[in-house]
């Protein structure tokens, strides 16, 4: 997936933008949002729990061995939605840029 993968290779890691931006808290503003996708897409049927986790233990263990947590449960969580059609490259693509424009114009 060569969003994934463009993704992957910019090394943003919450430890590096944190830094960057002097922030302290260990925890990246998204995490809480990706635990509610998460239980948003169990509770509505889209995706199963434990198949959402078995997902994530496979690419963590191959695709995404280096990238830490918790960005390795985000490229985990949207490679499992785009192998499933729950989402586009396109529309992710999209949602990215919306997010990048918004953090830009800060």
């Amino acid at each position: 997936m060569a969003l994934l993968e463009s993704i992957q290779n910019e090394d943003q890691t919450w430890a590096k933008l944190a830094l960057r931006w002097g922030v302290t808290n260990p925890e990246p503003p998204w995490k809480v949002c990706l635990e509610a996708t998460c239980d948003c897409l169990s509770a509505g049927g889209a995706l199963d729990t434990l198949e959402r986790r078995h997902a994530e233990d496979e690419l963590s263990e191959t695709v995404y061995s280096a990238i830490p947590n918790p960005e390795r449960q985000l490229l985990a969580l949207a490679h499992t939605m785009l192998s499933r059609g729950l989402v586009t490259e396109e529309e992710l693509a999209r949602r990215i840029r919306t997010v990048r424009a918004r953090l830009e114009a800060v």
